[in-house]
This record gives C-alpha cells, sequence and structure tokens, in this order.
C-alpha cells in the first residue's frame, strides 16, 4: 500500500522539515522534505517510527484491513524540551595559564587618557575612512554641490544674451555719455 503523509509541531501547526522515518517491520529508511511530506510503499500492520532532533519520536502501527491499497496521516510531534546545566567558559585550560596571563596583563591608563586617545588627530582619521556618513551629512554635502554647481552654471553659462542684462544697458549708456563728452571736447 501507498503510505503518505505531512508531519506537524503539535503545538504551533508548523510543518517540521526533514523528518527521519523508520519502517521498523521492513528495516527500511526514509526521509520527510523541507514540507514535511512524505510517501512510501508499506505493509498493513507495520511499524513506523517517526524522529527528528528536538522532537520526541513518535510511533505509528499501519492498521490491518483498510479499504484501499493507500493510507494517509497527520503526523503531529511534540518538542522535545532538553533543559541542560549551565557551563561557564573560561579561556584558560587551567589555573597556572590564568595567573601567568593576568602577571602579563596590560593595566589599562586611567579614564582621561582613554578619552584623550579617542578623541585625538589620529583615532578620528582613522574613524572618518572607516564610518559611513549620516543622512544629515550627506544631506548637507548634497546641498553643497548643487549649490556650487549652479553657481558655476550661472557664471560660466556661454550665449546669454546682453540685451537682458540692465549692467551691460548701464555700461552702454555711460560709454555713450562718455564718447559724446570726448567729442565736445575736440
Amino acid at each position: 500500500m501507498q503510505f503518505s503523509g505531512i508531519i506537524y509541531n503539535a503545538d504551533t501547526n508548523v510543518v517540521v522539515p526533514y523528518v527521519n522515518i523508520t519502517n521498523r517491520t521492513a528495516s527500511q529508511t526514509f526521509s520527510a522534505n523541507y514540507q514535511g511530506y512524505f510517501s512510501f510503499v508499506a505493509h498493513e500492520g507495520d511499524t513506523i517510527v517517526f524522529s527528528a532532533v528536538g522532537y520526541n519520536r513518535e510511533a505509528l502501527v499501519i492498521p490491518s484491513n483498510l479499504p484501499e491499497k493507500k493510507y494517509t496521516v497527520i503526523m503531529k510531534m511534540r518538542t522535545d524540551i532538553v533543559s541542560l546545566p549551565a557551563v561557564r567558559v573560561y579561556p584558560w585550560a587551567s589555573v597556572d595559564e590564568f595567573n601567568q596571563e593576568f602577571m602579563t596583563m596590560k593595566v589599562a591608563d586611567d579614564d582621561l587618557e582613554i578619552a584623550k586617545k579617542n578623541v585625538g588627530r589620529e583615532s578620528l582619521l582613522a574613524m572618518s575612512k572607516t564610518l559611513p556618513r549620516d543622512g544629515k551629512e550627506v544631506q548637507s554635502l548634497n546641498f553643497q554641490n548643487n549649490h556650487i554647481e549652479m553657481s558655476n552654471r550661472a557664471i560660466n553659462q556661454k550665449g546669454a544674451n546682453p540685451l537682458f542684462n540692465p549692467f551691460a544697458w548701464g555700461a552702454l549708456i555711460q560709454q555713450i555719455m562718455q564718447g559724446d563728452k570726448s567729442r565736445s571736447n575736440d
């Protein structure tokens, strides 16, 4: 018969992927896919064991005298909660290593010296090379660049019509008046 189904977590109703499925009667092992689905050929009366890391083992016996040649189940697995005692990890293998490290340890400067080092020219330059710019800094830089570009465009504008420039008109009138005076002096 075709034995198939989907495996869910009993507490959250979320599928449990890659569950190991063992047919103890036939000594066969199968695996569910990433969606918790499985399907394989089994016989009536076979004992099927479901196991996964972090879950209790669940066993199922395929019933006898089924009307069809297929059997589908929705398997619910319960999480296996294991409480381990707290472990404290030290970087030294022995007390002697700890003593040696402690004796060769460099004692830190006082807080004022540390603060002076942190705001020193070298450390600030190093940080400015590695730290990304914040939004305000980028906005200010963009504003400055746009202003400089617009100023340069206005100064270097080629093909500007001098007839629309009032200063050019004033200069022309000044030249005409000075030209008339120079002719009258002759």
